[in-house]
């Protein structure tokens, strides 16, 4: 079973989460690769993809969710699961007391989903490095009286990507079932 894994991701931690989510599926005995979403090529070439995206304000990047626009017959004719990259901390709750995960998805993403009939969305904790935002980003970062608006630090639970990763490997490749003795 030859598996894509598709990424949109602006800093490298959705980089990271696909590429793990391919080594996983490749230990698990799929044939899997990770690729940017300009550059994933032809998608009808693979029988089952992941596609996953970094979520700025709310949102999966353009380039994602317009490549499952593009491509959503083919999408919709294969096993596809998608993935979002983006609340930070470690917290479950955020400051106005609701699931960050929850309150982190994007705001397409049921549109998506339903669009191609992806068989799970799961939202993945991010990770922010500040030096990788430059001066603009930095600044952003701050409020006015100069606290940081968001953490910086990596907070992708690898466990919990891998354990994911694996279930969607086991979708793709059921255990045999115990064959009767005769």
């Amino acid at each position: 079973m030859r598996t894509l894994v598709v990424y949109a991701s602006k800093h490298g931690a959705t980089r990271g989460i696909a590429e793990r989510i391919a080594m996983r599926l490749g230990e698990a005995g799929l044939q899997a690769e990770a690729r940017q979403a300009a550059a994933a090529g032809s998608l009808a070439d693979w029988d089952a993809l992941v596609i996953g995206s970094a979520v700025y304000a709310g949102r999966w990047q353009k380039e994602a969710s317009h490549l499952v626009r593009r491509n959503r017959a083919v999408l919709a004719s294969k096993p596809v699961w998608l993935f979002s990259s983006g609340p930070l901390g470690t917290e479950a709750v955020d400051a106005k007391g609701h699931d960050a995960k929850a309150a982190a998805e994007p705001k397409e993403i049921a549109e998506l989903a339903a669009l191609i009939g992806a068989q799970d969305h799961r939202v993945f904790f991010g990770a922010l490095d500040p030096d990788n935002l430059g001066t603009a980003g930095r600044l952003m970062r701050k409020t006015a009286a100069g606290a940081a608006l968001l953490p910086a630090g990596d907070f992708r639970d690898w466990a919990e990507i891998e354990t994911w990763a694996g279930q969607v490997a086991r979708e793709l490749r059921p255990e045999p079932s115990a064959q009767p003795s005769r």
